[in-house]
């Protein structure tokens, strides 16, 4: 039996001494003689090891968030003494970047823990700890002494000539900072910029949590026999989504109307939060909160990621039909039913497909690791370590792929710990990313099956974490993902390319029964089926994205409602239904506001690269280094635009970004020959 650590305190120093000293000869012996035992007896003679989340000792408990939490921000104030009073130079950058490094480390592990982990314990202590870190963080963003440390940094034309770019851009960054949170007003404006600051994470989260409420209606309103398409609640009828997969055209259209019914309380928080956001964007001096949120992006400004006006067809259809009827074309005319292509796609095989794909591509290998004890949440959560065949270790992804009910069900990414390199040692700090999916349990009889969708979006997420991975950013600040929202999402992107080319595919989808391969037909009629109803689809997200600029520009004198109806008549072909309220189930709001645009122009990026770079061999390893060299391994330390263009090998236009949107539309005839033939 072992003795725990507060056992072996309760021993007297003179008594353990003494103890160690009488034995100390039968002791030796007794380690020498152990390497004779054979694996079995080692195994169930050692220790097991017990490490807290991720390997972090402090979390092998919930309080142990406190105790991380204490360390980092001792830490803190170590740093912000260093910063505030070395020469204005590179030292300056490396400590505000340290400084940002120490407190992400904590808050973005924090913010995974509440809302993965299991334990209400531990997802209530990470609560608590976000909200710690982050009134440090709006401290430290309101520190004059800070601010101009950096400022002193900037304005000295000889320090920052001898600046390399990236940390000339990393400074710009930090500045950019300080400037949005009001640093260079003047003390009664800094007062009102916090105070609306503290006031919009309020509304933030009010409309969050509202947003994503069910609405409710008299049970005798609603025909009878549709009662058990809802759920109950006592003589209500509770519509907590839009059921558009519904085929019963009633049901989907109860649900539209009572699901965006506009609640009055919500709609008040949106209109509050969109004035506050403009106020905050006037007072640190930008002409619109669009403007702000759009500085250093690809977009760079509102006017240019606007769309113009177009002559729309309209028809007979309701707004409730469009994703039932066009899933409905999708199958009737191209057979893709799910269970015909789940068989061939055993998460098995689909984590070997990635695995070949990243080996050619960047001669990296994903390999499998045992986590120690208290390491992960969930005992069915993976752990990969991705080592290049050269650069050796690179970081470790923790898959946690399975469905449980209370985790979150949505595909996403998170950052744990960012690469950095250490000015102490020049080694890379090792990044640590969790990619989040919900798939189903294996069964007695099979492994865990995929549906053509949930290996695509396998493939997405992988691609965050490989930005992660294959970054070499000197600076934590804009490691991986931490770069421009309408870039980040073009590796993510590019990965569903290869995920529905069938040159990948038939390197790894085999039936899990039989091994036979999945045909070349059933991958192209795959892939044409995403073209039915595409121009739809991509006029929906035009609509969104303009909504949420105009939401964002200089205030109207109309309610959002009323905004939204004239733009779903300019820019969608189906009408506006009277007496909904959409825009407040537009949860992007919140983490997107004024960069909606940013997954089509994410989109357009990639389809630019996959048919520029990839189409001809999407397996070539000279164009998978060209491609981590000049956009995966900046991060945000880039422009994005430069990014683009170094990849590219030449500036894309706004029209060469349509064309690229347009061209994913355009009919592959080869697919209607190979039906024909088979």
């Amino acid at each position: 039996t072992y003795r725990t650590r507060s056992e072996f305190l309760t021993m007297s120093t003179c008594k353990r001494l003494l103890h160690f000293a009488r034995h100390r000869n039968v002791w030796t012996h007794v380690r020498r003689s152990v390497t004779t035992w054979s694996p079995v007896g080692a195994a169930f003679n050692a220790k097991p090891a017990r490490r807290g989340l991720f390997g972090v000792p402090e979390l092998s408990c919930p309080a142990g968030f406190q105790v991380a939490a204490k360390s980092a921000l001792r830490n803190t104030e170590l740093l912000v003494g260093r910063a505030c009073s070395c020469p204005p130079g590179v030292e300056t950058v490396e400590s505000f970047d340290q400084l940002s490094d120490g407190l992400c480390r904590v808050a973005d592990l924090a913010d995974f823990v509440k809302v993965a982990h299991p334990d209400p314990a531990f997802r209530e202590a990470a609560e608590k700890t976000c909200i710690d870190i982050g009134t440090v963080v709006e401290k430290l963003n309101t520190n004059v002494e800070l601010c101009k440390s950096l400022k002193n940094l900037l304005d000295d034309p000889d320090v920052v000539a001898q600046l390399d770019p990236d940390t000339r851009r990393v400074a710009e960054l930090f500045m950019f900072d300080f400037e949005i949170s009001g640093i260079h007003l003047d003390d009664k404006l800094r007062k009102e910029a916090v105070a609306l600051h503290v006031k919009l994470l309020d509304l933030n989260n009010e409309f969050l949590v509202g947003s994503n409420m069910p609405n409710r209606i008299a049970r005798s309103v609603i025909p009878e026999h549709l009662h058990l398409q809802f759920a109950s609640e006592g003589s209500f009828i509770q519509v907590g989504g839009l059921h558009a997969d519904s085929p019963d055209d009633l049901v989907r259209e109860i649900a539209y109307r009572i699901y965006l019914h506009p609640n009055a309380d919500l709609m008040n928080c949106l209109e509050e939060l969109l004035k506050c956001r403009y106020k905050m964007a006037k007072l640190v001096g930008y002409e619109s909160y669009g403007h702000r949120a759009l500085k250093g992006t690809m977009a760079q400004t509102p006017g240019s990621s606007k769309v113009s006006n177009t002559s729309l067809q309209k028809n007979e259809l309701m707004p409730w039909d469009h994703p039932y009827l066009s899933g409905v074309l999708r199958a009737e005319r191209y057979n893709i039913e799910p269970s015909l292509y789940s068989p061939y796609l055993s998460l098995g095989a689909c984590m070997d497909g990635l695995n070949i794909l990243f080996s050619q591509l960047y001669g990296v290998s994903l390999m499998s690791e045992h986590p120690s004890t208290g390491e992960v949440w969930s005992e069915d959560v993976r752990k990969l370590a991705v080592v290049h065949e050269t650069e050796g270790l690179l970081g470790y992804i923790y898959c946690d792929f399975f469905h449980r009910s209370d985790k979150p069900h949505q595909d996403c990414h998170f950052t744990i710990r960012g690469r950095r390199r250490c000015q102490d040692t020049g080694q890379y700090q090792l990044p640590v990313v969790v990619l989040m999916l919900s798939l189903p349990h294996p069964t007695k009889s099979a492994p865990t099956l995929l549906t053509p969708g949930m290996m695509e979006n396998l493939f997405h997420e992988m691609g965050h974490a490989m930005h992660s991975m294959l970054g070499r950013t000197r600076y934590q600040h804009v490691t991986g993902t931490r770069c421009a929202t309408d870039f980040a999402e073009v590796p993510s992107i590019l990965m569903e390319y290869f995920a529905t080319d069938y040159r990948v595919i038939s390197q790894f989808a085999r039936h899990y029964q039989t091994g036979q391969p999945l045909p070349e037909s059933m991958v192209a009629r795959l892939c044409e089926s995403k073209k039915v109803c595409g121009a739809a689809d991509t006029q929906l997200q035009i609509f969104y994205a303009v909504l949420d600029q105009i939401y964002h520009g200089k205030p109207q004198n109309r309610s959002t409602t009323e905004i939204l109806e004239e733009m779903q008549q300019k820019f969608y072909g189906l009408p506006y239904t009277p007496n909904t309220a959409w825009q407040l189930r537009f949860s992007h709001l919140i983490g997107y506001g004024a960069k909606y645009y940013s997954y089509l122009m994410s989109r357009a990026v990639a389809s630019m690269v996959w048919r520029q770079c990839f189409v001809q061999d999407p397996l070539n390893r000279e164009m998978g280094e060209r491609y981590r060299r000049e956009m995966l391994a900046h991060g945000g330390a880039k422009e994005p635009m430069l990014m683009v263009e170094g990849m590219l090998q030449r500036r894309p236009t706004m029209e060469d970004f349509v064309d690229a949107l347009v061209s994913e539309l355009n009919p592959n005839f080869e697919t209607f020959i190979m039906d024909s033939e088979s």
